[in-house]
């Protein structure tokens, strides 16, 4: 009995090691803590991760700053809350695009907050590795809520007859009734016209009084106006949301997809990888834009989910070729060996042995393809192969390249090479931090 003393307290032991605070500078550092070390070293991608931050920061909460519903309505005593029914509103936000980081913005980042200051206190004395898989388990667990979630709004999402937006709360004025509202700072929608208002310019100086227009058109409009009398500067705000969700959903699809395929061809080999090698071979003779241009040409109404779902299924081949590659280097190595000896099944060799060790590339490569999908994405909407009902950033270049004013070229064009620019740096920060030969 002596020997299973010993084995409990030695157990005993190891659980409050595993428990015990530990300080700065005495744990080991994971791969990707030294990755991280690397990429921070680097400046300009460093800094352009807190620029697409700073986007993505506005893409959220884009109806807090431009909406034209009110946040508070009281009418003969009686308040009403409309800015939070319009969130979910088929009326008012016709896509998921915009559903979805709605539902992140009222669900997602108060639950991200109280997750942060619960964290703190629950996993503060676990070491590093066990305090990253409770809270990567957690993570997967609110992921599948937060989705389910989005799933009943989009089944279950109405229309609102009454509108309470600027518009009303002049003609109520008007009209003498005792309304008090509170607005957004920006009290309009991308989706409000006015044919009065149409490619007007950016006002920034514009003397107001001398081209014959109201001061609040000026203010409105500090980026100029469309065609259709929409402001500028509200539909660049919004587009956040479209360019980040096409890349980041297109590039999830084909992500995934050259994942599993290149996976099986770099571990089975044969002709399972002869196989695949063949198929890769013909998806990539096919040229992507004039495919996507031909499907989206023959759906009636192409929406936004139309062309994430296209350059998913077309734009994998290259995921698929860097994982094969990496899994036939990795296929003979002593820990793999020592995986298969011990009898584990394939697919936890694959997916839990191997696959991590061969994410490398495929980070960088997602990276550069989220790029790749904006501008694919602004290429279609440029040709008029686009969703009509979003506020693209490719379409205010077809708007602008039609009427000639340069307002309407300047500015989205500035937006997706900025955006671009942003996402290469980061993926170039990303194959350097990477790269064991870079590492400073």
């Amino acid at each position: 009995m002596r020997w299973l003393t010993r084995a409990l307290h030695s157990t005993e032991g190891a659980k409050k090691m595993s428990n015990a605070p530990v300080k700065p500078g005495q744990e080991d550092m994971t791969f990707g803590d030294i990755v991280w070390g690397q990429f921070k070293k680097n400046y300009f991608a460093y800094g352009a991760l807190w620029l697409l931050g700073v986007m993505f920061f506005l893409a959220v909460f884009s109806p807090i700053i431009a909406s034209g519903r009110a946040f508070i309505w009281t009418e003969n005593g009686v308040t009403h809350y409309p800015w939070l029914n319009s969130l979910f509103d088929d009326n008012y936000y016709e896509n998921g695009v915009d559903k979805f980081f709605n539902l992140l913005l009222v669900f997602g980042v108060p639950l991200l907050l109280a997750w942060l200051g619960v964290s703190r206190f629950v996993y503060g004395g676990l070491t590093k590795r066990v305090r990253r898989l409770k809270i990567r388990r957690l993570a997967g667990i609110l992921t599948l809520v937060f989705m389910a979630t989005f799933a009943w709004v989009m089944m279950t999402s109405q229309g609102h007859k009454n509108a309470y937006n600027y518009d009303d709360y002049l003609a109520a004025q008007d009209a003498g009734k005792d309304v008090s509202a509170i607005f957004a700072p920006v009290q309009m929608m991308y989706t409000k016209q006015k044919l009065r208002d149409k490619l007007q310019s950016p006002s920034f100086t514009a003397d107001c009084a001398e081209q014959g227009r109201d001061a609040d058109v000026c203010e409105d409009y500090i980026l100029g106006t469309d065609s259709l009398g929409r402001s500028v500067a509200v539909r660049m705000l919004y587009g956040i949301r479209i360019s980040l969700s096409v890349g980041v959903i297109a590039v999830g699809i084909y992500v995934t997809i050259g994942i599993i395929i290149g996976a099986f061809a770099g571990f089975f080999r044969g002709r399972v990888d002869m196989f695949i090698q063949r198929l890769i071979e013909i998806f990539m003779a096919v040229p992507t834009l004039i495919v996507l241009m031909v499907v989206v040409s023959f759906i009636d109404e192409p929406s936004i989910f139309h062309i994430m779902l296209a350059i998913g299924l077309l734009r994998w081949t290259g995921v698929a070729r860097l994982v094969r590659g990496e899994f036939l280097r990795l296929r003979n190595l002593d820990f793999v060996t020592s995986a298969i000896a011990l009898g584990y099944s394939t697919r936890r060799v694959i997916f839990q042995h191997i696959l991590p060790n061969a994410l490398g590339p495929v980070l960088v490569a997602a990276a550069f393809g989220v790029a790749a999908a904006i501008l694919i994405e602004s290429s279609l909407s440029f040709l008029g192969l686009g969703d009509i009902n979003i506020p693209s950033w490719g379409q205010m270049l077809r708007d602008g390249y039609l009427t000639q004013k340069m307002h309407l070229i300047l500015i989205p064009g500035l937006g997706i090479f900025v955006t671009v620019t942003l996402l290469n740096l980061v993926g170039e920060g990303l194959r350097d931090a990477l790269d064991p030969k870079m590492r400073k």
